[in-house]
């Protein structure tokens, strides 16, 4: 089959075309043909003029691209390797919603060939493949894996945003049912990629290595997130303690802060979820996830006392609120835990202007009610600085005073700025 795909006599498919699916496309689509699908026709349609809705494809790159865009699933047909690319969400109860990764399934089955590969990079724990995804397949096609088709796992890596380490530049997993299979999907993702691939020996390996490396940074981040309010009762900054600590080694630096988004805020609950259904239960896992969930009551705590500490009344009091993306430099909304503070702050009578020059302000409307402010030129009482974008980064103190009611009130969940000659008379600061 990989020859067959290096001269463009198959074709790949990218199911799924968001932060992980269209970036994937695009670099597929320098070296093989590809069709891009989404069951969104009004994204297809956007991507189609040219549109990049996921702000992860430089300038033109979109425009230049050879993906044949298609809301249309009989198109799959023309395809004999796919890529699933969909959502993982959790639900209310915070247990894995499988529902788009069935979904792909079911249409990808619908649509399938003898001799086809199907790679799953949708996040899940160990087993979804195997036994849930292939089952579908199988059913719905009416063919037999191993002997019809074969599939394989290679976990996402995508940082939204991060336009340090693009795809290309990212090692992949890759892994696959049998020898055959494995051989395959390693060439047709290595032709592509700069740093090569890391084959698992199996795909519940590969399944398991994504979930660990968002586990391990949960897990890491509470820890330093319960530094920083025990480092708070002491009166010191956790940032110069991480600064000085760095200095040995070995020693890994995490920052606190809030941990939302599609990933880290979500994979360890697909491995609790699994856990328990094998009568293991996950103690730190657990705690770190409930100590990062509940980091926005330290934070409200925090800005209330210094509202009150500066003579601010609580109720009808207007603050600033600099970014609600779920991270820096990024327009993605999903999970932002910002939301969660600014949901606190307005039970309290807050008056919040929330202004972020990278989220969508349809999509913020429609997701949270929240409206976007076009701009800041109001007068505040205090300023909350929620995520560093770069836009926020050189804004001076004389830039606050002017924004000020009094003096500057500034609350900094991502340390973006360190004041630390000013007197208590000039600036009121807080940061985590």
């Amino acid at each position: 089959m990989f020859n067959k795909l290096l001269d463009k006599s198959e074709k790949i498919a990218v199911v799924g075309l968001g932060y992980v699916g269209l970036p994937l496309a695009n670099l597929f689509s320098k070296k093989y043909d590809v069709i891009g699908f989404d069951v969104n026709a009004e994204k297809i349609e956007l991507y189609r003029q040219g549109i990049d809705v996921t702000c992860e494809l430089d300038e033109n790159e979109l425009t230049d691209s050879s993906i044949h865009f298609t809301s249309d699933e009989n198109e799959l047909k023309n395809a004999s390797f796919f890529v699933v690319a969909v959502p993982t969400p959790i639900n209310e109860e915070k247990n894995p919603d499988f529902k788009f990764v069935v979904s792909a399934s079911e249409i990808i089955a619908r649509n399938l060939r003898k001799g086809s590969i199907i790679v799953y990079e949708s996040t899940v724990y160990p087993g979804v493949t195997e036994e849930l995804c292939i089952p579908i397949l199988e059913d719905i096609s009416g063919l037999k894996c191993g002997a019809d088709f074969k599939v394989g796992y290679s976990p996402e890596r995508i940082n939204p945003g991060d336009k340090n380490n693009p795809i290309e530049n990212i090692t992949k997993i890759v892994s696959g049912m049998d020898e055959e299979s494995l051989e395959t999907i390693s060439k047709v993702y290595d032709t592509v990629l700069n740093n090569g691939v890391h084959e698992a020996p199996s795909i519940k390996v590969a399944e398991a290595a994504k979930i660990v490396e968002n586990v391990t940074r949960d897990v890491n981040i509470a820890l330093v997130n319960e530094l920083a309010m025990i480092f708070n009762n002491m009166g010191i900054n956790t940032l110069d303690v991480i600064e000085a600590a760095g200095t040995k080694w070995n020693f890994q630096k995490y920052y606190p802060g809030l941990v939302g988004g599609h990933c880290i805020g979500i994979d360890p609950y697909y491995l609790i979820f699994k856990s328990k259904k094998l009568q293991f239960n996950p103690k730190l896992i657990e705690i770190s996830r409930e100590i990062n969930e509940n980091l926005k009551e330290f934070i409200v705590k925090n800005i209330i006392y210094l509202l009150v500490e500066n003579d601010v009344q609580i109720k009808g009091s207007n603050v600033l609120v600099m970014g609600i993306t779920f991270k820096e430099n990024c327009n993605d909304i999903r999970n932002s835990k910002v939301v969660d503070i600014l949901d606190e702050l307005k039970k309290l009578g807050v008056e919040l202007t929330v202004y972020d020059p990278h989220a969508d302000e349809n999509e913020v409307k429609m997701e949270y009610d929240i409206s976007l402010a076009e701009n800041y030129d109001g007068k505040y009482d205090a300023m909350l600085f929620a995520v560093a974008h770069d836009e926020f980064k050189g804004m001076s103190l004389d830039e606050m005073r002017k924004l000020s009611k009094n003096k500057p009130i500034i609350i900094d969940l991502k340390s973006i700025f360190r004041f630390k000659n000013e007197s208590p008379d000039e600036i009121s600061y807080w940061s985590l």
